[in-house]
């Protein structure tokens, strides 16, 4: 399996700021409205994150062109993330430009890389069109106002990800097949683990931050317990689920394309956005760990591991994981006690030491006997 390179490490390190600015977003737009809006950003900016790590999956990122290409694509995901706090109102149409332009330049880029390989050539063909059509509509809604443009900015997701379920058909030229999209799977898991981390190093940025405004006892306890979420979130997903995720994928052999549309396109934002919610509700516990808890802050204290639990629960379904189960029954339990907290009013330190023992017990459910065995990895790609 061919492992990370540096350069797409380096252009991972682009999204640190884009998830400060989702969470900074949330936190100031804790209203339903503002938390569907951050939910559509969120797409958009996966979108491009992720369609990014599939091209460097079929290409050699440590080549000339391609480096390139992740350093203009990096660029732009700057760009993108700058223009984020305001996309809804005075910087959407930055926003929505410099999201068509990577969308489409990537597309046509990777169209030229491959030539010569029938397959790949013609799905990126296929996708090139699709790509175009969401860029231009994603450029329209950055010239219409609200609500307008929250509805076809969520119209771009939608088709995109419809998109790539049936294949990105285009008349005449037929459909790509997910069997066909020889990618490695074992790289492809790796790198969405590598967003995991930057999503969860930067929850623990935003904790951090908050501490230096007010070093006292109280503040101080409130940081160890939203650090020990984090490390139960970390310790979910990375302890067994993620070398055996590995495994999995690069086993699959023709299934690896199909596996990884739906582990990693669809699924693996639900994780992020977990993680997301999860730090918005860690600023408030740090800037007041005995205020009483309302229905917003149980939505993000409680909600925002329930997401992450949730997601992952329906990653290790997908892959045939055990403990899918026991993350499934956690994420339904502080969806459970997420009203009742805001009903009794109980301090927000006590709901954080909640979503912290509902964690700790899927990770102790993981270490039931007989809840893990081995994989064994499958060949390399023949790409590689």
């Amino acid at each position: 399996m061919e492992r990370t390179t540096s350069i797409e490490l380096f252009f991972d390190l682009v999204y640190i700021f884009t998830i400060t600015q989702l969470a900074h977003y949330l936190t100031d737009h804790l209203d339903w409205r503002g938390v569907a809006r951050a939910g559509v950003l969120l797409g958009l900016v996966w979108l491009v994150w992720i369609y990014t790590v599939w091209v460097g999956n079929w290409l050699q990122p440590d080549r000339t062109p391609v480096r390139a290409m992740l350093l203009g694509v990096a660029l732009g995901s700057l760009l993108l993330s700058a223009a984020l706090p305001a996309a809804f109102t005075g910087s959407g149409l930055l926003f929505a430009a410099t999201y068509a332009v990577v969308q489409v330049g990537r597309t046509v880029f990777a169209l030229w890389a491959v030539r010569g390989q029938a397959r790949l050539s013609d799905g990126f063909r296929k996708s090139a069109v699709w790509m175009t059509g969401t860029g231009a509509l994603a450029v329209t809604g950055g010239l219409v106002d609200v609500p307008a443009r929250e509805l076809i900015w969520t119209a771009v997701i939608v088709i995109d990800v419809l998109g790539l379920a049936t294949g990105f058909p285009v008349p005449g030229l037929g459909r790509a097949r997910p069997e066909h999209w020889e990618v490695e799977g074992g790289h492809l898991a790796e790198r969405c683990q590598a967003f995991i981390l930057i999503a969860l190093g930067e929850s623990i940025l935003v904790t951090g931050g908050t501490l230096t405004q007010r070093l006292d006892r109280v503040t101080i306890a409130a940081f160890l317990l939203a650090f020990a979420g984090s490390v139960a979130l970390w310790w979910v997903y990375f302890d067994r689920s993620a070398p055996a995720g590995v495994a999995v994928l690069a086993g699959a052999g023709e299934r690896t394309g199909r596996l990884g549309r739906l582990a990693f396109n669809y699924l693996h934002p639900l994780l992020v956005a977990g993680i997301v919610v999860t730090a918005v509700g860690d600023e408030r516990l740090l800037s007041g760990p005995g205020e009483r808890t309302d229905v917003a802050s149980a939505l993000v204290v409680l909600g925002g591991p329930a997401l992450f639990l949730a997601g992952h629960a329906a990653y290790q379904a997908v892959l045939g994981q055990p403990g899918w189960a026991s993350r499934g029954a956690g994420a339904l339990l502080l969806l459970a006690l997420s009203p009742v907290a805001a009903a009794m009013r109980v301090p927000l330190a006590a709901a954080a030491g909640l979503a912290l023992l509902v964690t700790v017990g899927v990770i102790v459910a993981d270490r039931l006997p007989g809840r893990w065995s081995p994989q064994r990895r499958g060949p390399r790609s023949p790409l590689r």
